[in-house]
């Protein structure tokens, strides 16, 4: 007869619900049958070993969680400054905490180089709070990123990459990725967060799903470098119904940052239909129609709704058009971002790190590390 695996069922159920799959779902992962899933989440019955083990790998547990005496308690290892309704949202996906924890592994690596360096902290990271004037904040953003008020030039992706290089030579890590490491299987739900910041004042970091409709994303990028002007890490949905104080405050500087708010209403024309101001507001700030739609909602031209069925239209679109995937070196460039990625080459070229390192934390294959390196020599 074989042996039993005396796994706990109602952790068994906390991490199928963590790993959001159906019943449905793990039994196709564990190659066993659905009710066989639900029986083992009741008293009674028990897997195989190999089933369990099965049923850990699917769920993204370490095999020894199914024998704990109660769930674990997991939290993020950042402040979560989502909220729905004004209430704060539900458990964490495991894709978010792999995630969160892969980047902090990073940042964390990269701000013992700077310190190895004799690197300074940096002076705007904290250097404001959240009840601070707009402006002000916006101002020392712009000057800190060496971006005149008017320095808009060609379209809002063209824009949107000036940005990043900005905030990358201001020294700011900028990464960006849809999916968990390089798991094609694992993508990231832009439902559950857009982008998180970490407001280190000697390596701060602002990380984009890429998972987002790109047109979104402008937004999202400044709202994270609005966090760390107020020192303020975190993951943000950037949704305009936020309640925490600096949710709202960062959509506030984001906003004024991209549109300013006496620009817009000198322009705004209210005699026509509001896609068209949209249409023709793209081309005046340089920024996508979906920031444009989203300052209206902010300023009361358009309401909620309005704006919501318009960012769901257009992140459908994203999501229906055929991928277009720019290739495995500005792939893996968006996910480490430049500053980090430079930082690690060096290291690994001069011998202070190990190939193999270098590779763990790049996330590329040991024997790739030189082709990652001749691609930004390119």
């Amino acid at each position: 007869m074989t042996a039993q695996a005396k796994i706990n069922h109602d952790v068994l159920h906390w991490a199928r619900e963590r790993a959001r799959l159906t019943v449905d779902q793990l039994a196709h992962s564990a190659h066993v049958k659905p009710e066989q899933v639900s029986a083992w989440e009741e008293e009674g019955t028990f897997p195989t070993f190999r089933q369990a083990q099965a049923l850990a790998s699917a769920t993204r547990i370490p095999f020894g969680f199914l024998f704990l005496p109660k769930p674990p308690e997991e939290k993020l290892p950042l402040p979560d400054l989502r909220t729905v309704g004004g209430q704060p949202v539900g458990r964490p996906s495991v894709d978010l905490l792999d995630t969160v924890r892969n980047v902090l592994q990073k940042q964390a690596w990269y701000a013992d180089y700077l310190k190895d360096q004799g690197h300074d902290p940096l002076r705007f990271v904290g250097a404001y709070k959240a009840d601070a004037a707009t402006n002000t904040v916006v101002e020392d953003m712009r000057r800190v990123l060496n971006l005149g008020k008017g320095d808009r030039r060609g379209n809002w992706e063209e824009y949107h990459r000036t940005l990043m290089d900005a905030a990358d030579a201001a020294g700011i890590l900028v990464m960006r990725s849809g999916m968990v490491g390089n798991n094609t299987h694992r993508k990231l739900d832009v439902a559950e967060f857009r982008g998180f910041a970490v407001a280190d004042p000697l390596a701060p970091l602002v990380f984009i799903n890429s998972s987002d409709a790109p047109a979104a994303r402008l937004f999202t990028f400044v709202h994270e470098l609005a966090h760390l002007w107020i020192g303020s890490s975190g993951i943000s949905s950037v949704a305009g119904t936020a309640s925490r104080r600096e949710e709202r405050f960062c959509n506030t500087v984001a906003g004024e940052f991209l549109v300013p708010e006496n620009e817009f209403r000198a322009i705004w024309n209210t005699t026509i239909d509001w896609r068209e101001n949209v249409s023709r507001l793209t081309g005046v700030f340089h920024v996508s129609n979906l920031v444009i739609a989203r300052r209206a909602r902010d300023l009361g031209m358009i309401d909620d709704q309005t704006h919501n069925d318009f960012y769901l239209a257009e992140l459908a679109a994203f999501r229906n058009k055929k991928s277009s995937r720019g290739g495995w070196f500005s792939t893996q460039k968006a996910k480490n971002g430049m500053r980090f990625s430079m930082a690690v080459i060096r290291e690994a070229h001069s011998g202070r790190l190990l190939i193999r390192d270098a590779g763990r934390l790049l996330g590329v294959q040991p024997a790739k590390i030189g082709t990652y390196a001749e691609g930004f020599a390119a």
